[in-house]
């Protein structure tokens, strides 16, 4: 790891935030996919189709 000085307290912070909003991004992006899909599946019952279309 590269010696940072007086700037390892803000890189160091921002590769931590950083990470954090991907991880939030994907997550949500699974979440959402998941109530999609889940409302898809709802709407093709409804419409009398199984999965087998």
């Amino acid at each position: 790891m590269p010696e940072l000085g007086k700037y390892a307290v803000a890189v160091l912070s921002s590769y931590g935030v950083t990470l954090a909003l991907l991880a939030g991004l994907v997550g949500l992006t699974f979440w959402r996919a998941g109530r999609v899909k889940a409302a898809l599946r709802e709407i093709e019952a409804r419409q009398g189709k199984g999965s087998d279309g």
